[in-house]
């Protein structure tokens, strides 16, 4: 059983030992957002999502409980949570997505500490996303739900507790997103001390577990909330996108995973602890023991798709109920013919910041070229062609260090459109990779519950005979070269309005305070 905890829902699936999909179920939860750049999910109603999507899977799967051979899990990082003693949170979760903790990470850039490798060769600013500054943020603007919290964690050490009563830390997550490296002792405590958390290490679990490793057993509490067996092995799981990493079979360096939903995560690994201008890692056994994981990523793609789909087409949405499709379906046929370029129509997809190649949180949505003549229709291509657009920007950053991507192995939301998943191959250049199971993410958790509960001797034995190759997407080189003109002036856009960005979005921020 494999249980991912993804930004909309709580999707669980079940899998067999060559990785074919038994049953899914998925519940889904709401995000708010109490002030701009700011996103928050209850656990609670994530527990909830969770037991209602255990039962629906066991019911749909046809087996018993004592079938269940093991458990790992995923979740969403940098959604840090601050609990009591029994594991009950005391605030709701601050997301993935939330970047209040911008002034906390603006200190730790101001040193120059060897943590800095992970974010850019040290060329990065930190970003508020991660752990360290939302702890700090906590620390400084809630003091005492600071001093309660016995322990303030990422989601997937939440869950961890919840299913076995232990408490541990992944290392996936803590070395992705709160610094941690093996390599050099451990934790940073510098650059918590400059963020204003010096003292989170207080707070943080001692034990620090490979992805994989077995974790204990699944409490009778939870058992008995879950229909399941007291005892069924739980096996350290980890962070979302790296799950789908797993999933994909991406678990030696030569090849790059495309994880793509709300956000888009590209991960690969390499021998050797590769940093650079642009993007994070390599991360030291974040994925694999003894590898480097190098990582890029888009703050939002399919959310600013939804975004627009949601704010925009509700007329195709009521027409779609009548056809069988979907409003992605509809829109995509009508802007299938839409030339390269959208017409001189260029958007960023930085709605919500931008992760990597700037690492910055005041980074907000530009669109250029817009005109009478342009139509519902472009604008949806434009966030398309964007989201392409944001991935090349970062392989160019990649193959600037050396990096040089072959070949993408993908899933997730973006490749349930072939002309999407195409559009992918022909902006970047690089062929593209699907496997029988599109849900790599749930399979990822599944691969480690195997490895965990001892089916297999190692993660690596479990992803060899549980991936399995389906179809290859070559670019078109033709459209790549059209493409590139437009991908170009696509990474030239945003450093010319940065600064008038962040201005906008600070005086917005100092209103909103008074």
């Amino acid at each position: 059983m494999g249980i991912d905890f993804g930004t909309e829902s709580c999707r669980v699936g079940i899998f067999d030992l060559v990785g074919a999909p038994v049953a899914f179920a998925a519940t889904a939860y709401k995000t708010t957002h109490p002030a701009p750049g700011w996103a928050e999910q209850s656990p609670t109603d994530w527990w909830g999502a969770l037991v209602a999507s255990a039962h629906r899977v066991m019911e749909r799967a046809g087996i018993q409980p004592h079938q269940i051979a093991g458990i790992s899990y995923d979740a969403t990082t940098m959604t840090v949570l601050a609990l009591d003693e029994n594991g009950e949170s005391l605030r709701p979760a601050i997301m993935w997505m939330d970047v209040r903790a911008t002034e906390q990470a603006a200190r730790a850039a101001g040193t120059d500490l060897g943590a800095h490798r992970y974010t850019g060769g040290g060329t990065l600013p930190p970003t508020a996303e991660w752990f360290p500054f939302k702890a700090a943020w906590l620390r400084e603007n809630e003091p005492e739900t600071y001093r309660r919290a016995h322990r303030i964690v990422d989601a997937p050490d939440w869950l961890t507790y919840q299913l076995t009563g232990e408490w541990t830390l992944n290392i996936n997550t803590a070395a992705h997103r709160a610094y941690y490296d093996r390599d050099t002792g451990g934790w940073p405590v510098e650059l918590y001390e400059a963020a204003g958390a010096g003292d989170a290490f207080d707070k943080l679990p001692s034990t620090i577990n490979d992805l994989g490793t077995p974790v204990g057993g699944l409490t009778k509490r939870a058992a008995e909330q879950l229909d399941l067996i007291p005892g069924t092995p739980v096996a350290q799981g980890g962070g979302d996108a790296w799950h789908g990493q797993i999933g994909l079979g991406v678990l030696r360096p030569g090849k790059m995973s495309l994880v793509t939903g709300s956000s888009h995560v590209m991960s690969g690994q390499a021998s050797d602890p590769i940093s650079g201008p642009g993007f994070f890692g390599g991360y030291t056994d974040g994925v694999v023991p003894g590898q480097y994981t190098v990582e890029t990523s888009l703050v939002s793609s399919g959310s600013v798709l939804k975004w627009f789909k949601d704010s925009f087409c509700p007329d195709i949405e009521s027409a779609a109920m009548s056809t069988g499709l979907n409003v992605y379906d509809i829109m995509n046929q009508r802007s299938a013919n839409i030339p390269i370029g959208c017409d001189g129509l260029i958007i960023n997809e930085y709605f919500q910041g931008n992760r990597t190649p700037y690492s910055d949180s005041k980074a907000r949505g530009v669109i250029t070229g817009l005109s009478l003549s342009h139509t519902r229709e472009h604008m949806y291509r434009a966030i398309q062609e964007a989201v392409c657009y944001g991935v090349e920007a970062n392989m160019r950053k990649l193959a600037e260090a050396g990096f040089e991507v072959t070949q993408f192995v993908a899933c997730g939301g973006a490749t349930k459109s072939r002309g999407w998943t195409q559009m992918h191959a022909d902006v970047t250049g690089i062929p593209i990779t699907l496997t029988e199971v599109g849900d790599a993410v749930t399979l990822g958790s599944c691969i480690l519950a195997a490895a965990g509960a001892g089916l297999y001797g190692s993660v690596e034995e479990a992803a060899d005979n549980m991936v399995h190759e389906r179809e290859h997407i070559e670019p078109d080189l033709a459209r790549h070269e059209e493409y590139r003109f437009f991908a170009d002036q696509y990474i030239a856009q945003y450093p010319l309005v940065q600064e008038h960005v962040h201005a906008t979005v600070d005086y917005v921020d100092s209103m909103r305070s008074k």
